[in-house]
């Protein structure tokens, strides 16, 4: 009796946790939006995400923003000669036609610098992209627990927004 209780409860729980959602802007195809939780106090937390370009221009991610941190960056962290270094990509990073972008742990990714409260697992972020050619799109990365490598399975962008493209 207990296993059919806690079996039942195991597929209510599936049915009930949001799948992994996508959104479209354009060609552009933003899945796989996460963020790391953060400890009380961090002066930074990660933002990761994968954008894939479906169609036959380039398009690219000029800024980030969000209103859960005093500032809000794309970064690129790489190892040269056994020096690890982080640094603003600035100028944007290029989504080449038919090509995807990685944002990810130890690559590019959105540094939220100063965040105003701890990022906690399970809560989610709120997040505007804004690209080139396919224009600002807003969503929300679902916070995985500290040190986690990638999204959990029941992680979804929620409220996503496309607002148009940039002319």
């Amino acid at each position: 009796m207990i296993k059919r209780i806690a079996l039942s409860l195991l597929f209510a729980a599936s049915l009930a946790a949001p799948a992994l959602a996508d959104v479209t802007a354009g060609p552009l195809l933003i899945s796989e939006a996460w963020a790391r939780a953060t400890p009380p106090g961090a002066r930074v937390g990660g933002g990761y995400l994968t954008v894939k370009n479906t169609g036959s221009e380039p398009d690219t991610l000029v800024a980030v923003a969000s209103p859960v941190a005093e500032k809000t960056e794309l970064h690129l962290m790489k190892t040269e000669d056994g020096v690890m270094t982080m640094r603003p990509a600035a100028e944007g990073v290029e989504i080449p036609a038919g090509g995807t972008l990685t944002l990810e742990p130890g690559g590019y990714h959105v540094m939220f610098i100063r965040p105003k409260a701890p990022f906690v697992q399970g809560e989610s972020v709120p997040l505007t992209l804004t690209f080139a050619k396919a224009g600002s799109v807003d969503i929300t990365l679902t916070v995985s627990p500290i040190g986690a490598a990638g999204p959990a399975t029941d992680h979804s962008m929620h409220n996503m927004h496309h607002e148009g493209a940039a002319k």
